[in-house]
C-alpha cells in the first residue's frame, strides 16, 4: 500500500500581476482579407479579457493568399541561399530584441508560465540557428553515381516545392508554426500559415518580425478563421501541407491531400507513457516525472500521461512523485517563480474535468490534485495524478491533453513495455533506468524515445527527426527530413560518348551478354 496522504489543493501562487497587454489588434492588418470581413475576437485565458480582433477570412482570401506567396517565392527561390539565410539570421536576433514582448503575447494567447513562453522563443532561435548553418549542405546538388562509370554523369537537385501550407495548433502558437515555416522558407517556399482561432496573434506578432528581418512583403501570408473551411480551401491551392493537430483531423487531411496527390507532413496526438524501472534513480525521475506530464499545464503533445512503474519501486516513486508535484506553484502572471498556467480553452477545461470524474466514477483514486481553479482564473486546473485505472475509463487511453497522469504498477520490464506500446498512438517514450534504458527504449514503438529525461532531450535534438509512428503522424520535422521534404528531388543524368543501349555495330544480344557481364562485375558483393 502506498504512504501518500489525501489529495488536497496544490500551492499556487499568483505572482507576476497578469494584466492584459494592449489590444494585439493593431496586427490584424497582417491578414490577408478583404475589407470588410467579420471579425473574431481572441481572449486572454488568464481572465477572459478581450486581446483584439482578427478577420474571418473566407476561401477567397485563402486563393488570394495562395497567388500572392507563390507570386513572391519565384524571386525567392531565384535568390542565393546565403540572401535566405541572411534574412532568417536577423529574425533570430530580433527574437531576442523583442523577447518581452513576444513572452507577453504568447503567455496572453495560450495562459502558459513565463518560462514555457520562453521555451518556445528559445526553441524557434535553434531551430533557425540549425537551419541556417545546415541548410546549404542539405539543399545544394549532390553527385550521385551514374548509370555506367565515366559515361554517365549523375546529380540530384533539390527544387522548392512552391507554396507550402501550414496548419498549426494553440498549444504551441509560436514554435509549431516557425519550427516548420522558418525551413520551407530557407529551402525557397512560400509560405500560407492558418494559425489556431485561439493564437492568432502570436503568429501575426512572429511575421511582423520576419518582415522586419527583410523578408519579402507577400511571401509569407497569414489567414485566420475556422479551420473546417480554410483547411479545405488551403489544401485545395498549396503544393506541400504541414498540419499539428489531432489524429482524427490528421486523417482528413490525409485524405484531402492524396486527392490532390500532393505532399504532406503531420504531428498528431500521443498517449505518450513512462516506464520507470527497478534500477531508477527515485529523485530524479519524481522531479523529471513532474516536468514531463505537467509542463505547458499538460498541453504537449509528446507529454507523459500514463507511467508504468516497477513493484520494486512503485511505491517510492509515487510517494516522491506526488510530493514534487504538491510543491507546483500555478497560477496567472508574468513572474518566473510560476510552475503551471492556465489551460488554454474552455473545452480542454472540460475534457480534463470529464476525464477525471469518469476514472473516478469507474473506481480510479485521486491521489492529489482533481480540481478546477477558478479562484485563480477561469480555466485552471490543477495538476492531477490517479491510480488504480482500469482500461474502460477515458482516460485509460484517449488523450487528456491536460494536466491529469495515471500511474500503474507493473511486474517486470516486459510488461511495461508490452502495456506502454498498446496504443494505436506512437509519438514519444521515456524511459527511467541507471542500466537498461537504452536496451529497454528501443523496444518501444514511438518516433522519439527519451532516456532519463521527459521529452526535451529528443525535441531539443534539432539534428534528429522528430515524429510519430501509427496514428500519431506522418513524416518527420527537425534533421535533414525537416528541410528536404519541403524539396522535390530531382535528377539530372548526362550520358557521355556512347547510349544506355546498344551502340552501332553492336546486336542486341551481344548487348544484353555485354551487359549482364557488367552488371555481375558491378554488384558483386561478399
Amino acid at each position: 500500500m502506498t504512504s501518500i496522504t489525501e489529495p488536497g489543493p496544490t500551492s499556487a501562487v499568483t505572482g507576476g500581476k497578469w494584466r492584459a497587454p494592449a489590444s494585439a489588434s493593431h496586427l490584424s492588418g497582417l491578414v490577408t482579407a478583404s475589407a470588410g470581413r467579420p471579425t473574431q475576437a481572441s481572449h486572454a485565458p488568464f481572465d477572459g479579457s478581450l486581446l483584439g480582433n482578427v478577420p474571418v477570412c473566407t476561401a477567397d482570401d485563402v486563393d488570394a493568399a495562395v497567388a500572392g506567396a507563390r507570386s513572391a517565392q519565384r524571386l525567392w527561390a531565384a535568390a542565393p541561399l546565403k540572401e535566405r539565410r541572411a534574412v532568417i539570421r536577423r529574425f533570430r536576433g530580433l527574437l531576442f530584441e523583442r523577447e518581452p514582448e513576444i513572452l507577453d503575447m504568447v503567455q496572453a494567447e495560450s495562459g502558459k508560465s513565463r518560462l514555457g513562453a520562453f521555451e518556445e522563443l528559445a526553441d524557434v532561435a535553434l531551430t533557425a540557428g540549425y537551419y541556417g548553418r545546415n541548410a546549404e549542405r542539405y539543399l545544394r546538388p549532390a553527385r550521385r553515381k551514374g548509370a555506367a562509370p565515366i559515361l554517365t554523369r549523375t546529380v540530384e537537385h533539390r527544387l522548392p516545392r512552391g507554396v507550402v501550407g501550414i496548419i498549426s495548433p494553440w498549444n504551441y502558437p509560436l514554435t509549431l508554426a516557425l519550427s516548420d515555416a522558418l525551413p520551407a522558407l530557407l529551402a525557397g517556399n512560400g509560405v500560407v500559415l492558418k494559425p489556431d482561432s485561439q493564437t492568432p496573434f502570436t503568429a501575426l506578432l512572429a511575421l511582423k518580425l520576419l518582415r522586419e528581418a527583410g523578408l519579402p512583403q507577400d511571401l509569407f501570408q497569414i489567414v485566420t478563421g475556422p479551420g473546417p473551411l480554410l483547411g479545405s480551401a488551403l489544401i485545395a491551392g498549396v503544393d506541400f501541407l504541414m498540419f499539428t493537430g489531432s489524429s482524427a483531423t490528421g486523417k482528413t487531411v490525409a485524405k484531402q491531400c492524396a486527392e490532390r496527390l500532393i505532399g504532406y507532413s503531420a504531428e498528431l496526438g500521443g498517449k505518450n507513457p513512462m516506464l520507470v524501472l527497478a534500477d531508477a534513480d527515485i529523485t530524479r525521475t519524481a522531479r523529471g516525472a513532474r516536468q514531463a506530464c505537467f509542463s505547458n499545464t499538460g498541453q504537449l503533445c509528446v507529454s507523459i500521461e500514463r507511467i508504468y512503474v516497477h513493484d520494486a519501486v512503485f511505491d517510492a516513486f509515487l510517494a516522491a512523485f506526488t510530493a514534487q508535484v504538491k510543491t507546483m506553484r500555478i497560477g496567472p502572471g508574468t513572474g518566473w517563480d510560476i510552475d503551471m498556467g492556465s489551460l488554454t480553452g474552455r473545452r480542454q477545461l472540460e475534457r480534463v474535468s470529464s476525464h477525471v470524474q469518469d476514472a473516478l466514477a469507474k473506481g480510479a483514486r485521486l491521489v492529489t490534485g482533481g480540481q478546477g481553479r477558478p479562484d485563480l482564473g477561469p480555466l485552471f486546473y490543477e495538476p492531477t495524478i490517479l491510480t488504480d485505472v482500469t482500461e474502460d475509463m477515458l482516460v485509460a487511453g484517449e488523450e487528456t491533453f491536460g494536466p491529469v497522469v495515471a500511474v500503474y504498477r507493473v511486474g517486470d520490464d516486459a510488461e511495461a513495455v508490452a502495456r506502454a506500446n498498446h496504443s494505436p498512438y506512437g509519438l514519444n517514450a521515456s524511459v527511467w533506468s541507471a542500466r537498461h534504458g537504452e536496451a529497454v527504449g528501443r523496444r518501444l514503438l514511438a518516433g522519439t524515445v527519451n532516456i532519463n529525461d521527459g521529452y526535451a532531450a529528443a525535441w531539443a535534438s534539432h539534428d534528429a527527426p522528430m515524429g510519430g509512428m501509427k496514428d500519431s503522424g506522418v513524416g518527420r520535422r527537425h534533421g535533414r527530413e525537416g528541410i528536404l521534404k519541403y524539396t522535390e528531388a530531382q535528377t539530372v543524368a548526362v550520358q557521355r560518348l556512347f547510349p544506355v543501349g546498344p551502340p552501332p555495330g553492336v546486336t542486341n544480344e551481344m548487348f544484353a551478354r555485354l551487359t549482364r557481364g557488367a552488371i555481375r562485375a558491378m554488384n558483386w558483393f561478399p
